[in-house]
């Protein structure tokens, strides 16, 4: 069934977290390997913005339905990345505006050329673009939220699960979205089709990976994904992704992680 703009817009809300005591860290805090994923999490939520300023010189400036999930996508995962500043906060790490800033500065001219990188792929492939940006959006909330499924299982702290369950419900939603626009343009189109596929077999990695250093996002793959769980989570990700059109087959996500196993 469709994820259409009206249940976007009907369910949007930023995330509350008020009613959860983050003071009990105090007494139960987080290990070190749970916090280097929070980091991540957190840099990578806050990044929003910037992969919002990369999709909005496509084609995808032009439909109205995806501007408005587009807008409601960046207001929910900013308020996720403030959820995840107050976990590391409350542990005595940087987070939020002064992290975020380094962060920024530290990406370079590569940062600066991707909305002309994606300008250009507009030029050359129009409207079939925005199948292989729904696809990959729809891939990236999937690991996003299988990866958080996995980081609540890891840390066995009832105060940390609690929250990343109610990120996780507004990154399930934005997962429905972006598969559902995926579906319906791969569908009508044999040259999306092939663009998507050969785009994400070459191009695709984990999200973060093209602004985090690599020994970050190899430590996050290799903590979150190397064990039986994460194996079983790989699998439903690659199974969820042969339901698209003109995709199925490509063991995509398996294929990238089994090289950190």
């Amino acid at each position: 069934m469709r994820f259409a703009i009206q249940d976007s817009k009907r369910l949007a809300d930023r995330l509350r977290w008020d009613d959860l005591d983050l003071g009990g860290f105090e007494d139960r805090p987080l290990e070190q390997g749970v916090l280097r994923c929070l980091r991540y999490m957190h840099d990578v939520e806050f990044h929003t913005a910037c992969y919002l300023r990369d999709l909005l010189v496509s084609p995808a400036h032009a439909d109205p339905d995806l501007t408005s999930f587009l807008s409601i996508w960046a207001f929910e995962e900013l308020w996720h990345g403030e959820a995840i500043a107050a976990v590391l906060g409350a542990h005595g790490e940087s987070s939020g505006e002064l992290r975020v800033h380094a962060m920024r500065q530290s990406l370079g001219a590569t940062d600066r050329l991707r909305p002309l990188v994606m300008m250009g792929g507009s030029m050359l492939a129009g409207e079939n673009l925005l199948a292989l940006q729904m696809a990959w959006g729809a891939i990236n909330e999937m690991t996003t939220q299988g990866g958080y499924a996995l980081l609540g299982a890891k840390a066995a702290n009832p105060l940390l699960s609690a929250l990343l369950k109610r990120i996780m419900v507004q990154e399930g939603r934005h997962m429905d979205f972006y598969a559902s626009q995926a579906d319906v343009r791969l569908a009508g189109s044999a040259p999306a089709r092939r663009l998507t596929r050969a785009a994400l077999r070459w191009l695709w990695s984990p999200v973060g990976s093209k602004v985090m250093p690599p020994g970050e996002t190899d430590f996050l793959v290799r903590y979150l994904f190397s064990d039986l769980q994460g194996i079983k989570a790989i699998r439903r990700i690659d199974r969820r992704i042969d339901r698209l059109p003109g995709l199925g087959g490509m063991n995509l996500t398996r294929r990238w992680f089994e090289r950190f196993r």
